[in-house]
C-alpha cells in the first residue's frame, strides 16, 4: 500500500534519497545543467515537497516550486531503486499536478536531461501532457 503525505525533509531516509538523487544527477549531467536541488533549497517558502512510502520504506519523492499564482515547477521527482518502473512515479506526478490545479496552477514546468539516460523521464512526462520547450532565459 503506497501512501503519499508531504514531508518535512526531517528524515534521516530522504535526506539518504536526495543525496542518490544528486550524486546521481551530478554524474550524468553536465554542471551547467544539473537543476537538482539539496535539502537546504528544497525547505525553501514556496515549495511543497512529497514523499512516497511503501508502510515504512521510502520509494520515492517529489516537489513543487511556485513561481506565481498560476506557474508552478516540478523538482526532485525520485524514485528508488528498488521501486522503478512500477508506476510509482506516475502515481506521484499525477498527485502533483492535482495539488497544482487545487492552487489554481495552470502552467507545471520541469527541467531535465536531454541525454538518452532521461528517456524514460522523457515518457512519463509526454504521457502527462509536458511537452519539450526552449530553456527559459532570465535576467
Amino acid at each position: 500500500m503506497l501512501t503519499i503525505k508531504i514531508d518535512d525533509l526531517s528524515g534521516p531516509e530522504i535526506a539518504k534519497l536526495l543525496e542518490e538523487h544528486l550524486n546521481c544527477m551530478t554524474d550524468v549531467s553536465p554542471p551547467e545543467s544539473c537543476h537538482a536541488l539539496d535539502l537546504t533549497r528544497l525547505r525553501q517558502p514556496g515549495i511543497t515537497f512529497w514523499s512516497v512510502w511503501d508502510e515504512q520504506e521510502l520509494v520515492g519523492c517529489g516537489a513543487l516550486k511556485q513561481l506565481d499564482n498560476e506557474h508552478a515547477e516540478l523538482k526532485s521527482m525520485r524514485t528508488a531503486q528498488t521501486h522503478l518502473r512500477q508506476g510509482l512515479a506516475a502515481m506521484l506526478l499525477e498527485h502533483i499536478i492535482q495539488e497544482a490545479k487545487q492552487r489554481g496552477v495552470r502552467r507545471v514546468s520541469l527541467e531535465t536531461g536531454s541525454m538518452a539516460y532521461f528517456e524514460p523521464a522523457h515518457r512519463l512526462y509526454r504521457k502527462f501532457e509536458f511537452r519539450e520547450c526552449r530553456p527559459l532565459l532570465t535576467m
